[in-house]
């Protein structure tokens, strides 16, 4: 730190208590100067020789016979003026970053100029200023701390101007050299020391990182941090994603860690300033230069810190086109009153449906207009859908837990990003068992309602054996599962088949030909055999009456559960014709009908052995 010593005198002011100061001297004080609590008694040739307002104000009080001087509002209080009487006296005085802005307003209040004496001391802070505080990083960061409190003296002196120019453009030097010792917060050690003239140009720019200055700035009042913040960022020469860097240390430094510190009255009125702040200084990329983690915890802050909606509103517009990298765990993001929710998935709702609002706005998605089996075709083009896909279905795995969750909400944010962002529907068969399973009192038709958000053909083989043992799920669906497991053994069989006796007619283009014809056959054959199921429906209805009554003596045929799938089976056989069972046979949404063999080594025995184990 860089000093000054003006003066040359031994200090001869002497205090007698907290509020008394005066000149240990062989002449008698002649004026009493009171500075806020504290009472001066000086003599008024030194002083007046220096001060201009000091000798307006001796005169006046000689014409109203009075003994006291009053200097209300005396800019820096009696440290401050402490520094000029002694200066007027010539005792030594040290000037340093700490107190050079207040003695430089006080000498300014006092009309300490070169019009009143040569080499005033108004001149000598100046040269100190310029020659030293404005070129070292360390000293102008400390004055520009001191600053705060001495407005508006310190904003008329211009010297918070200068100061935040020099800061600016020394954020704006190349790393190469910058020196560790040039920092504030951080220690010097030996490997940060940039003195050998031998090293290279690389090495130094290796040893000093880009934000090597983020740090230092941050016990800078919101006020004064913001204005520096702007000039780094009109020089147009700082990386966006070291501008969001600085934004995200600050935010570290500044916003409480737990709820209940942040919302206190102690703390919410600076919280909310600090947050509506750093989101105006965001990158002009739209926060790109900060993480999509970072946005979404400040989003958090701004909400409980109820901070403008201006300010949440272009917070949830940086999120948004960056969700896709995104975790669960920064969208819990509490909900407020009126919401009875857990949290606020209202929220979430409005992020995704920016994000696939820019999405379809923008080249990286194609949609082609192309019909199969019923369904709109899409070509993903760009891989940030299916992380928001993963990202959805593992939030709608956690707010499943709530109980205060409606179902409506839960279908609607499952909906909210097309089909083919998710290649598989394991988790969001995940999250609908969840749902199931803390909403027991849902309706048939809730259930129904639910379990259609699934397209059972995208199940994994785990998910799928999983879900033939969920009792939670409606028995519609089991069977779908059932069905579709038994289309996908059958074609991965044939072609298995095909490939280990290869046919010299065989040419990759009819692949799919085959895969069709085999799994055609495979229905048409699974149709003939239900027609021999209802011959035998009376029978086994026979069968099942005999087994209720055994069951009575100990004995049981088939479980129940079985049988009720054979009910369902059956029921639902009896009300459709051949014509529209041949038609469904191979139908996501109406799969009617098992092989005899494999309804009883595979159907039955699942089913008697469901369980969850969500």
């Amino acid at each position: 730190m860089k000093f000054m010593k003006l003066g040359s005198k031994p200090d001869a002011l002497q205090a007698d208590g907290n509020s008394i100061r005066y000149v240990s001297s062989e002449l008698a004080t002649d004026v009493t100067i009171n500075v806020g609590d504290v009472k001066f008694y000086l003599h008024k040739f030194p002083l007046l020789s220096k001060s201009n307002r000091l000798q307006k104000l001796v005169s006046k009080a000689n014409e109203d016979n009075f003994d006291d001087i009053y200097l209300n509002n005396f800019p820096g209080g009696p440290k401050a003026f402490e520094i000029c009487a002694k200066f007027c006296y010539g005792m030594t005085v040290t000037l340093n970053a700490y107190n050079v802005v207040a003695a430089c307003c006080a000498a300014e209040y006092l009309e300490m100029t070169e019009d009143v004496d040569r080499g005033n001391l108004l001149l000598k802070i100046e040269v100190f200023l310029s020659s030293s505080i404005f070129h070292r990083w360390k000293d102008s960061i400390i004055v520009l701390q001191t600053c705060k409190s001495l407005l508006p003296w310190s904003e008329d002196l211009n010297i918070i101007g200068r100061c935040i120019d020099f800061i600016a453009s020394k954020t704006a030097v190349d790393p190469a050299y910058i020196t560790w010792s040039y920092t504030y917060n951080r220690k010097l050690t030996e490997p940060d020391k940039i003195v050998d003239h031998k090293m290279t140009f690389l090495d130094k720019i290796e040893s000093v990182p880009k934000d090597w200055w983020v740090e230092d700035i941050c016990e800078l009042d919101i006020d004064l941090y913001k204005r520096v913040m702007v000039a780094v960022k009109s020089k147009g020469r700082m990386d966006g994603v070291v501008i969001g860097e600085a934004l995200k240390t600050y935010a570290l430094r500044w916003i409480p860690d737990s709820v209940d510190a942040l919302i206190s009255d102690a703390n919410a009125s600076r919280t909310k300033s600090v947050v509506e702040t750093i989101v105006c200084l965001l990158p002009y990329d739209n926060g790109i230069g900060c993480s999509c983690s970072f946005l979404l915890k400040l989003l958090r802050v701004a909400i409980l810190a109820e901070a403008n909606e201006s300010s949440r509103e272009e917070l949830m517009k940086s999120i948004s086109l960056k969700l896709h990298e995104a975790c669960v765990k920064d969208l819990l993001i509490p909900a407020r009153s009126p919401h009875i929710t857990t949290y606020d998935v209202f929220l979430v709702q409005a992020l995704l449906n920016q994000y696939m609002n820019h999405e379809k706005g923008s080249c990286g998605m194609e949609v082609v207009d192309e019909k199969h089996g019923g369904e709109d075709k899409y070509i993903l083009a760009r891989g940030s859908l299916l992380n928001v896909g993963k990202l959805l279905d593992g939030y709608l795995g956690e707010i499943a837990h709530d109980p205060n969750l409606g179902l409506s909400s839960f279908v609607d944010l499952s909906l909210s990003i097309p089909g083919f962002a998710r290649p598989d529907h394991d988790g969001l068969y995940r999250a609908i068992d969840i749902y199931l399973k803390e909403h027991p009192d849902l309706t048939k038709a809730e259930r129904k309602m639910l379990c259609a958000l699934m397209d059972v053909r995208k199940l994994t083989t785990d998910a799928s054996l999983h879900a033939v043992q969920n009792e939670r799920l409606p028995l519609r669906v089991v069977v779908q599962i059932l069905f579709f497991d038994q289309v996908r053994s059958s074609i991965s069989f044939q072609t298995f088949s095909n490939n280990s006796m290869p046919d010299p007619s065989h040419s990759p283009m009819k692949e799919d030909g085959r895969c069709e014809k085999t799994a055609g056959d495979r229905c048409q054959h699974l149709k003939n055999h239900m027609s021999h199921l209802r011959i035998k429906d009376g029978e086994l209805h026979e069968n099942r009456k005999l087994s209720k009554k055994k069951s009575k003596s100990g004995i049981q045929l088939l479980p129940s559960r079985s049988w009720r799938i054979f009910d369902k089976l059956w029921s639902v056989r009896k009300g459709q014709g051949e014509n529209r069972s041949s038609e469904t046979s191979g139908s996501s949404s109406s799969p009617t009908t098992l092989s005899h063999g494999d309804t009883k080594s595979y159907g039955l025995s699942l089913r008697h052995q469901r369980h969850s184990i969500s």
